[in-house]
């Protein structure tokens, strides 16, 4: 059985989420994502159905600000996607990147299928035992806190948020490298 194509990230803003994957990722992996929007996606089941903007900032939609990804090769990019993607947000501190703070911006990655759980959960716990080890030391806590989870519902933002630092280079982005290569 093959692996599903699509998954859902959060790592805080989306906005740098988005940068960071889309334009980052595919210069490492060219062509190894086929789409890439922003959006909300909830853990729960009992979410509100296609949630504003607004209403998930307020924190009580229970939403994730999330980039959907759909990949060209899950096979040959899913892991190096989640290893890449601990590599630019902070996934100890619980719903919280840096000045944001709130549901919304949980560290979360949500997964189509089993294999990506699977995966999700062995790279997780390949970067606890890395803080353990003290390889990686640029985390606010020694904990990982990243949710992974089954995928649900995706919802997309509205058209002023997709591609939002690519339209706007000097906008918001709380995001940065924690280091660049994955340690041994």
């Amino acid at each position: 059985m093959s692996m599903s194509t699509n998954l859902a990230l959060g790592a805080g803003c989306y906005w740098g989420t988005e940068k960071y994957i889309v334009k980052d990722f595919q210069k490492r992996f060219p062509n190894s994502i086929a789409s890439a929007s922003v959006g909300f996606m909830s853990p729960h089941d009992t979410a509100k159905a296609n949630p504003s903007y607004r209403e998930v900032c307020s924190g009580t939609t229970g939403h994730v600000e999330v980039l959907n990804v759909e990949l060209n090769d899950p096979a040959a990019h899913y892991e190096e996607l989640i290893k890449f993607f601990f590599m630019f947000h902070d996934p100890t501190t619980l719903n919280r990147q840096g000045n944001d703070a709130g549901t919304q911006y949980a560290s979360a990655i949500f997964c189509s299928d089993d294999q990506q759980l699977k995966i999700a959960n062995k790279v997780k716990a390949e970067l606890q035992s890395l803080i353990d080890a003290k390889k990686v030391t640029s985390y606010s806590s020694p904990k990982v806190e990243t949710g992974v989870v089954p995928y649900t519902v995706f919802y997309p933002a509205h058209e002023e948020h997709q591609q939002y630092l690519e339209k706007n280079p000097s906008g918001y982005c709380n995001h940065r490298y924690r280091f660049r290569e994955w340690p041994n």
